[in-house]
């Protein structure tokens, strides 16, 4: 597929994410918050949110999770509907000792400089989006070295029947705005991040919490470079985090 004919795709299920959601907007708390707020409160908690601390909310729709956040929290949340984001900003004004920025932005071209943020927390976002690795990639920039990543959603299962039927149900689901068969390998080998913590959430436990670590960019190297040494058959030392990728570890 040719890069024009990829990028007016990508355009046109963008589009229609945010035509899908634009519509649920008027029900979602009622059809959605019930089963998915364990979740979102669980994220929040995961985070070290001490004062001062900038937080992005990736997808932050309606504002479900900004009560959720301490006092003190400077907050800043993108949706790409703006329905959605009507609601948020109500709630935002409501949602005192906290500076929370409720924007309009694609998660999958953020305008936001490097290392803008201290966390960053997807909640639900990452089987919605038409291109997930996209939209890891522009986490990973803008989240300081050293900052936390907390993504909840569902990743289709690993039993093989369960998977299959995922599989067949996401044509349907994504009528509804999302899909049942993301990987989790999208989010667990996002380059730039280190697995700190799984967790299931919801109900269920269809769900999970992944709590991830940005790597310092000499961190990124070294395991770019042990991962292209296994590919070619090569011995490496052992990846080390926050060792330097000139030496081997002492």
């Amino acid at each position: 597929m040719s890069g024009s004919v990829a990028g007016a795709k990508a355009a046109s299920e963008t589009r229609e994410v945010e035509r899908v959601y634009g519509t649920l907007a008027r029900v979602y708390d009622a059809v959605f918050d019930w089963a998915l707020r364990p979740g979102r409160v669980a994220a929040v908690h995961a985070l070290d949110l001490g004062r001062g601390r900038r937080v992005l909310e990736v997808g932050v729709g309606t504002g479900l999770s900004l009560e959720t956040y301490p006092r003190g929290t400077e907050i800043t949340g993108i949706d790409i509907s703006e329905p959605m984001l009507r609601q948020a900003r109500a709630r935002a004004s409501e949602a005192h000792g906290r500076a929370i920025s409720i924007r309009r932005m694609d998660a999958q071209a953020m305008s936001f400089a490097d290392a803008s943020f201290d966390h960053v927390i997807a909640p639900y976002v990452i089987s919605v989006v038409p291109d997930p690795e996209r939209v890891m990639r522009e986490i990973v920039r803008v989240c300081r070295p050293g900052g936390s990543v907390v993504v909840v959603n569902h990743f289709v299962h690993e039993r093989r029947f369960l998977r299959h039927v995922e599989r067949w149900a996401t044509p349907l689901t994504r009528g509804i705005g999302f899909r049942l068969d993301t990987r989790a390998q999208i989010v667990t080998r996002a380059t730039g991040l280190e697995v700190r913590e799984i967790q299931s959430v919801n109900l269920f436990g269809w769900w999970k919490l992944v709590v991830l670590r940005r790597r310092a960019a000499e961190d990124t190297e070294a395991l770019r470079r042990r991962r292209s040494a296994r590919a070619d058959g090569v011995a490496e030392p052992p990846y080390v985090a926050g060792a330097s990728t000139g030496r081997r570890p002492r």
